[in-house]
């Protein structure tokens, strides 16, 4: 798949000469050095576990920004006159949604927050363990 030329295995008893990884070759080789005129590549090899995770700040604002809207949908769904009118707080729906809106909108956040807890322990069990190469470009100075 690319388009470099590949290079001969050295023999397993000298340990010297180039080696090149194979795209579909053994796994067992966990270490390797390609060497061209005046580059190096290193090639490792190691396993890695790879599974899914929510993004946690999207889920906490997601949370948040419903915690808004049903701030929002209390404020005007109930009239705003005392029931008797000798009790009457003085509160206008500005400061009825300031006050709604800082308990809705931290509640939301909290529930996103356990929402995306829940998600990731699920996700968790589904992790895969698979093999990743990593190759290293080295400019050698001669």
């Amino acid at each position: 798949m690319s388009d470099t030329p590949e290079q001969p295995q050295p023999d397993a008893e000298s340990g010297d000469g180039p080696v090149v990884p194979s795209e579909f070759g053994d796994l067992g080789v966990s270490h390797g050095t390609v060497a061209d005129a005046d580059t190096e590549i290193s090639v490792s090899r190691d396993t890695a576990v790879v599974r899914r995770a929510p993004r946690y700040g999207r889920f906490i604002t997601l949370g948040a920004l419903v915690g808004a809207v049903v701030a929002l949908i209390l404020t005007f769904a109930f009239s705003g006159q005392p029931e008797q009118p000798e009790v009457a707080l003085g509160f206008d729906r500005g400061q009825v949604f300031g006050f709604l809106l800082l308990l809705c909108a931290t509640v939301g956040a909290a529930l996103g927050a356990a929402v995306a807890l829940l998600i990731d322990r699920l996700s968790a069990r589904r992790a895969k363990s698979v093999t990743v190469v990593h190759e290293s470009t080295h400019h050698v100075d001669e």
